[in-house]
């Protein structure tokens, strides 16, 4: 699995973000603004042996990508539920699991996801609907 960035100059730094998980950090140089990415996702996973290639193509884009899925899902869930203030016991309403204990497993480091989770996945990405 993949999610898309865009890398560009700023001054006297260069800038990657990662538009789906809503995140930017910095660096002196591009190849220091990549290595920062790779921290950042590793660090937000928190998860020993976890592990992030960046790859670039000389263009403004990048990409980062893992051989851990559930973790990136993992990590993208947590983000999108950060992102749209629900608490988690709003997002078990919303999911329409019977209890927290079922759904604390997405949201959290752990990158278990049980598919009787997936039957109704809009309500994740876009919690207004």
């Amino acid at each position: 699995m993949r999610f898309s960035g865009k890398i560009y100059k700023n001054g006297k730094f260069w800038l990657a973000e990662i538009p789906i998980l809503d995140v930017m950090t910095q660096g002196h140089s591009r190849k220091e603004a990549f290595e920062m990415v790779g921290d950042l996702i590793e660090t937000m996973a928190d998860k020993e042996g976890f592990h992030v290639s960046v790859y670039s193509n000389r263009q403004e884009y990048f990409e980062i990508g893992s051989e851990y899925t559930r973790t990136l899902v993992s990590i993208l869930l947590q983000r999108k539920r950060e992102l749209s203030g629900l608490s988690l016991a709003q997002v078990v309403e919303k999911i329409g699991t019977s209890s927290r204990k079922e759904a604390f497993p997405i949201f959290c480091k752990s990158g278990i996801i049980p598919m009787n989770t997936w039957i109704r996945p809009p309500a994740l990405i876009h919690p207004y609907k």
